[in-house]
């Protein structure tokens, strides 16, 4: 039987839902997930589009993975024109919805136009209606969940929504399920609420089945061998990603005070093992997978509340608001976590841009208005993040992210951003992991750190785990975390790939990858083979990755988007202070440029522009895109 995809196209302006069905050859294209997407936005969107008007298109994909009886497999991609950066926008989730999303007929959901006044969609079974939504309109994320619940008459149905963030335009509001799950980055959440779309409900009971189910239970039943050879695993599992807040700090690569040192005195009070003995309440996990790398919390101090329903802090919100805004106090940054999740916003972004605003404060160059914003203290990021959410006050211009807001102050005010294409930067610094950095420049939407695999992935003995692992990807060299070479730029182009392929199947990153994660890259293929029925190779899902990338940069080329935006800020060009080993570390412009005209060289872009050479388009059966793309080699 042929593998189709289903594909939900609702007219918001109308009130119409209309669906279609892609055909086999083009599914195994663009197999889910970000490269579904990219491909559907890009087919929809005319070029020039407001990001926050009726002409953005908002893209919710799965995958034909998704569903399937595996860790690691729900995942949902929002894909639309970045309010932020004005760039593509590309934001996946975890949780439960993706799965429930694919078992109730849908692989993705396209958004057109404007409701005129706020809506819901409820998917259940392939059966759709989009239903009033003006009475949830200016509530909470846990509220809205409980009420959609009810509404619909169903406890398991599952909801994806935006908070006050996104009903306000916050440029870095994010998309929520579970409450406590987000498509974070690059300001999704703001498309959703310039089209009044408050909420996305699904329920199903068809959940997928693999075309090769024998195989495919093989497959499972290897899950404790694999765990036994990969006892780092079972570390993550217990600590979830705060756990690396130690590692990074000793490294000397954990961003503290707007990126101005590398290491932070208070690290041991807010790191993973902390918070393990002290406000975890219970490990949590996304459906079908046994990692459990999630974290509930619970603080009933008289002075401090935290709910376990807005789940626990990510590294990156540690780091973000802990390190970077001075913040050493770890029932505060829970709060401070569990606030950004009930507003509903990306807790990188936010965190950045109170950072960025402290020091610009600190420096005279910005008012407050009253917010009381300085490094160490963490009641005024709580203030700051409530402002930012309801834009009240200076909230209104901190909604706006930092490069934005910067812009409005003056030259000195930018210098203090760390952001590409506008978007913050996250909690991995590249002045000790310098492939990323270089990732973290030619990224169509903006620095991010699971975009590829990261030097210290190379630190690795030869004949170990990752090494192995990421010799099937053609990776032997043995390379110093402050090399960019070319062999170092082949790493990261290499790992980018099979990152971005891992996005377009909805395949998270945390369980399947090149390195350390539970399943590697021949496992990958395997899913691939086993859930679907194609004879994929490792060849292929490279490609894969590959055609999602310059998918995205051939949309960044239709907005005149390209090399000049390829950078990093002025400020990782500066010696780092404090004392840890990155102290006086800074990078340089000229191994950047350098790294990125190889880059360019490699991937099949246009040295001149950034933009994808008509060539490379066909390469990857592009040609239909080479129209859309401004005139390159």
């Amino acid at each position: 039987m042929a593998l189709t995809a289903t594909v939900y196209h609702v007219d918001l302006t109308r009130g119409t839902v209309e669906t279609k069905t892609l055909p086999e050859d083009t599914y195994r294209k663009y197999p889910g997930g970000s490269a579904l997407a990219a491909y559907l936005l890009l087919q929809a969107m005319p070029a020039g589009a407001d990001p926050l008007g009726p002409d953005n298109v908002l893209v919710m994909a799965v995958s034909p993975l998704t569903g399937l009886a595996i860790s690691g497999q729900s995942r949902m991609t929002a894909c639309a024109r970045s309010p932020l950066t004005g760039a593509i926008g590309d934001s996946q989730c975890g949780g439960f919805f993706p799965a429930e999303m694919r078992s109730a007929g849908a692989d993705a959901i396209v958004f057109t136009g404007q409701a005129p006044e706020p809506v819901y969609l409820w998917l259940h079974d392939g059966q759709t209606e989009l239903r009033p939504a003006r009475h949830l309109w200016g509530k909470v994320t846990a509220e809205v969940d409980r009420l959609l619940r009810e509404e619909v008459g169903d406890p398991k149905a599952e909801v994806a929504q935006i908070g006050p963030a996104g009903e306000n335009l916050v440029r870095f509001a994010a998309i929520m399920n579970m409450v406590n799950r987000a498509n974070g980055r690059t300001g999704m959440g703001a498309v959703m609420g310039s089209k009044r779309l408050k909420a996305v409900v699904v329920r199903g009971s068809k959940p997928p089945t693999p075309a090769r189910p024998e195989e495919f239970r093989g497959l499972v039943k290897r899950l404790k061998a694999l765990q036994e050879a990969n006892p780092g695993i079972v570390w993550f599992g217990e600590y979830g990603t705060p756990g690396v807040l130690a590692i990074q700090d000793k490294m000397g690569g954990l961003p503290t005070r707007n990126y101005t040192e590398g290491t932070f005195e208070h690290a041991g009070a807010i790191d993973g093992t902390t918070l393990a003995k002290t406000i975890l309440k219970e490990r949590d996990t996304c459906y079908a997978c046994v990692v459990k790398c999630k974290r509930t919390v619970e603080v009933n101090d008289p002075d401090v509340q935290v709910p376990p329903v807005y789940g626990g802090p990510e590294y990156e919100t540690l780091a973000l608001f802990g390190s970077m805004c001075g913040v050493g106090d770890l029932k505060l940054l829970a709060r401070a976590s569990a606030d950004a999740n009930m507003y509903g916003m990306d807790t990188i972004s936010c965190g950045g841009t109170i950072a960025w605003a402290m020091e610009a404060k600190a420096k005279g160059l910005l008012d407050d208005g009253g917010l009381g914003l300085a490094f160490g203290d963490g009641q005024s990021v709580l203030r700051a993040i409530e402002a930012i959410a309801l834009r009240r006050g200076a909230g209104d211009l901190l909604a706006e992210g930092s490069l934005r807001a910067a812009k409005t102050l003056g030259p000195a005010a930018v210098d203090l951003t760390v952001t590409v294409k506008g978007q913050e930067l996250p909690a991995h610094m590249p002045q000790h992991k310098r492939s990323l950095g270089l990732i973290y420049a030619v990224n169509p939407f903006g620095a991010d750190h699971e975009s590829s695999e990261h030097d210290t992935a190379l630190r690795a003995k030869p004949g170990t785990l990752h090494r192995r692992r990421l010799a099937e990807l053609g990776i032997t060299d043995d390379l110093p975390l402050t090399d960019l070479s070319d062999a170092k730029v082949r790493f990261a182009y290499h790992t980018q790939c099979f990152y971005s392929a891992l996005d377009s199947f909805g395949l998270c990153q945390f369980v399947w990858g090149p390195t350390w994660q539970l399943y590697g890259p021949s496992e990958t293929v395997e899913l691939v083979q086993y859930g679907t029925g194609w004879d994929a190779t490792l060849e292929e899902l490279i490609q894969v990755g590959e055609r999602r990338i310059h998918l995205m940069r051939a949309f960044n080329a239709r907005e005149g988007i390209g090399k000049a935006a390829d950078m990093l800020p002025k400020k990782l060009f500066q010696p780092l202070g404090g004392t840890g080993p990155t102290a006086g570390v800074a990078l340089t412009i000229e191994e950047l440029e350098r790294a990125r005209e190889a880059y360019y060289q490699l991937s099949g872009c246009d040295p001149a522009t950034g933009y994808p050479t008509r060539a490379k388009l066909s390469d990857l059966g592009l040609d239909w895109l080479a129209e859309k793309v401004p005139a390159s080699r």
